[in-house]
């Protein structure tokens, strides 16, 4: 099952001994957001995984939509259906706001 951000969608893989351990982008609540927030991508260098205040140039905003110019697959891999557009919402607003540390 998946909340309303689909947080549960991204933990089936990003956790220790999880499909994407080896990424090094581990999303359990204790770790999520120092591993997300004004931190570059590894797959994909000079790229940001969240900029406090821009969703648009976010870089994981792009990996779970899908743009053009990600690096490897849309996100989430091999789990299931992709976020909805309610759930890209509340990730975008987070953002918007500030990308708190709640």
């Amino acid at each position: 099952t998946t909340d309303s951000s689909g947080r549960s969608a991204c933990v089936q893989c990003h956790v220790a001994g999880g499909a994407a351990a080896g990424t090094g982008l581990l999303l359990t609540a204790e770790v999520a957001y120092g591993n997300l927030v004004n931190r570059g991508s590894r797959l994909r260098p000079g790229e940001t995984l969240v900029i406090p205040g821009d969703p648009a140039n976010s870089y994981l905003v792009r990996k779970l939509e899908g743009g053009p110019d990600i690096t490897g697959l849309r996100m989430p891999r091999n789990t299931g259906p992709f976020l909805n557009s309610g759930q890209m919402a509340v990730i975008r607003r987070w953002i918007e706001q500030g990308a708190a540390n709640n």
